[in-house]
């Protein structure tokens, strides 16, 4: 749904036009996956898809909702009744902001919010970053609080942490906020510096292809939070401040230490990972072949498959398939337990690639995948 549809959905839910109207994007990650809640390294970009909202301010205390993209009404709050976890429905993403606004200090006194969607739901996206960043941005402005995209990535991250009780690291929020259109962002999620690297795969006849097996998930689950005590655990064993603290070159003296295999697993995965973005860092900037990349990301499902245990039969038939007609790297991506997976291919093979998939979900008696191409895109901004 485009600005304009937005901006008259708006009109005819509220009565009068809104005071303007944001996008935030949903977001791939080419690699570094379960890092970031261990303060290590990863490189998302931004996807074409976005949340889009038409967003007015208010001065009574009063925070009105509404999704185009759900059979609901209009949801009314009171932002003195804002309370962590007390919402299970969808609005407590943008609820969730505006508390973290407002417990911060920032002077927001509320608004009307009309939301509608591209970033599909469950798939491993970040369909709820982008709701959150895209109120955060319009609040930010319309409230004229100066902050900076990587502030309100924090922000939003309290926001679906605490508020929405979700352990979710910082990833999802700053690609959303941050990416910039034809670049991938290497991040550094222990103090959120930023490299934008230049990423043009059209350009060197490549394509990456995100396959929603639509097997849905939820982070707020309990598999993921177990993921994430686990790696807490695993690092106060070793005596670090998080994972990221283990070097590659140690990761086998680290490994010897700890007698729990489901520890020793969970820290292989992630210290390896942090290597895996590493190489895919030098070999963008090194202006090589972009192919060598395939084989890293390919090494990455196996590590989440076989260490972190979070794929599924769906995902690990997406890659075993793209692999097998031709594909240069693939691996899941996002939280796992389902979502999407990405797949490095020729521009030539893509065609063949996508109908091998599909043919292998049909055969599996499996509900078709949705494919489409992921192009490195803009990150939040305001539409109008």
């Amino acid at each position: 749904m485009g600005a304009q549809q937005v901006r008259d959905g708006f009109t005819e839910l509220y009565g009068t036009r809104p005071d303007g109207v944001w996008a935030a994007p949903g977001r791939v990650n080419l690699i570094g996956e379960h890092t970031d809640y261990n303060d290590g390294f990863v490189m998302p970009f931004a996807l074409p898809h976005t949340a889009v909202a038409a967003v007015s301010r208010r001065t009574d205390g009063v925070l009105r909702l509404h999704s185009a993209d759900l059979d609901a009404g209009v949801a009314e709050l009171s932002l003195d009744e804002l309370t962590p976890e007390s919402d299970k429905a969808w609005t407590a993403y943008p609820a969730g902001v505006v508390w973290a606004l407002r417990e911060a200090g920032h002077p927001v006194t509320g608004a009307d919010v009309h939301l509608a969607s591209t970033v599909a739901s469950g798939a491993g996206l970040s369909s709820s970053a982008a709701i959150e960043v895209v109120v955060a941005l319009a609040l930010n402005d319309l409230f004229d609080l100066g902050l900076q995209g990587w502030q309100l990535a924090r922000l939003c991250q309290r926001a679906e942490n605490v508020y929405v009780g979700a352990p979710t690291g910082i990833m999802d929020q700053t690609a959303s906020a941050c990416c910039e259109a034809g670049h991938a962002l290497f991040l550094d999620t222990r103090d959120l510096s930023q490299k934008q690297i230049p990423l043009d795969l059209a350009a060197e006849g490549l394509r990456l292809l995100v396959v929603d097996t639509q097997v849905t998930h939820a982070h707020s689950g309990g598999e993921y939070g177990k993921r994430r005590a686990g790696c807490e655990k695993g690092a106060a064993l070793l005596g670090v401040d998080a994972l990221r603290d283990i070097a590659y070159a140690d990761l086998d003296a680290a490994l010897d230490r700890l007698d729990d295999e489901e520890i020793r697993r969970l820290v292989r995965h992630v210290v390896t990972e942090d290597q895996r973005v590493e190489q895919v860092v030098a070999l963008l900037e090194s202006g090589g072949d972009t192919r060598a990349v395939g084989p890293v990301l390919t090494a990455g499902h196996a590590s989440l498959r076989d260490d972190f245990k979070v794929s599924c039969p769906e995902l690990d038939l997406v890659v075993d398939t793209a692999l097998a007609h031709g594909a240069l790297g693939a691996r899941m991506t996002g939280g796992g337990f389902g979502g999407s997976a990405i797949v490095l291919a020729e521009a030539t093979d893509v065609e063949a690639l996508t109908k091998a998939v599909v043919e292998a979900f049909t055969a599996a008696g499996l509900k078709a995948p949705r494919v489409f191409e992921a192009v490195p895109s803009a990150g939040a901004r305001r539409l109008g």
